[in-house]
């Protein structure tokens, strides 16, 4: 079954109002079970487009996720990943820049972590965060020791710049990149903070900067829409996806990578005359 995922991607030069992008539709699935046999699918599916990724060995790809707090960025990432050998995927997770990662620019740290040929790589927030947190709370600029010319004019311009010209150079050089910004309603938000607070055993995933940063909600609705507006392109689209729903969520998330590996043209490598008699003289040698 395919999912029609492209009323959820977000158009290049197109003007975006997250308030009118759902953040819940109707289910693709009947039930549960189905729902669980459809990820299943999707995830044999995508197996099997990993090896081929691997023994290609020309492309990669690069999966980046931002969001709210309390939008299931971890829960996607390890029900749709489940199935890929771990061998060739890589998640990285971003949180505040350390002492020698703000004495580099700030694309620096993600970059050295962008995956190989024939390999996955995931980016639980990313460099999106420097036009994102750093937007909503500009005194983190502070810290990141910016020669004041970088400080005039319009940052936010710049660094978007800088991250589509960063992007574009990846897919020139056969990085594929897909981006989803899993869109929550601040409802929904709640209703999961709720539940992390009465589960004892997902108490350790809240804290008091969880409620301190929901107070900024509009700033950062404002920061996502301008982020993406200026960096979704044809060749790094960003798609709102509905999260308020995890299990659709999941689904379109692994619709769109299923879609990304699909449009690439792959094939396994082919051994020349010499090398497969080679391998038929091995095959004979075992057998006897």
């Amino acid at each position: 079954m395919k999912i029609d995922i492209e009323p959820y991607r977000v158009r290049e030069g197109r003007a975006l109002r997250l308030k009118d992008w759902p953040t819940r539709i109707k289910p693709f699935f009947k039930d549960r079970a189905d729902y669980a046999s459809l990820l299943q699918e999707h995830v044999r599916k995508m197996r099997a487009r990993q090896n081929l990724l691997y023994a290609y060995n020309r492309y990669a790809l690069l999966l980046v996720f931002q969001a709210m707090d309390a939008a299931g960025k971890d829960g996607a990432i390890e029900h749709v990943m489940s199935g890929v050998n771990p061998q060739g995927c890589q998640v990285f997770s971003f949180k505040h820049p350390s002492a020698i990662e703000l004495d580099h620019d700030f694309l620096w740290r993600t970059t050295r972590c962008l995956p190989e040929r024939g390999r996955i790589g995931i980016f639980n927030r990313s460099y999106y965060e420097e036009v994102l947190i750093v937007r909503v709370h500009p005194e983190i600029l502070e810290g990141q020791k910016l020669p004041d010319e970088a400080l005039h004019g319009d940052l936010w311009k710049h660094r978007f710049a800088s991250i589509n010209d960063l992007e574009r150079h990846l897919h020139r050089n056969g990085t594929r990149i897909v981006k989803f910004f899993l869109h929550l309603s601040k409802g929904e938000q709640r209703k999961r903070f709720l539940a992390r607070i009465e589960n004892p055993e997902k108490n350790w995933k809240f804290s008091k900067a969880d409620i301190e940063e929901r107070g900024f909600w509009k700033q950062y609705q404002r920061a996502y829409e301008e982020c993406l507006e200026a960096t979704s392109t044809k060749h790094a689209p960003w798609y709102a996806v509905p999260a308020d729903d995890k299990d659709v969520a999941r689904l379109i998330i692994s619709e769109a990578i299923l879609r990304t590996l699909d449009g690439l043209e792959m094939t396994y490598p082919k051994l020349d005359g010499g090398a497969r008699k080679d391998l038929a003289a091995m095959h004979k040698a075992l057998e006897r």
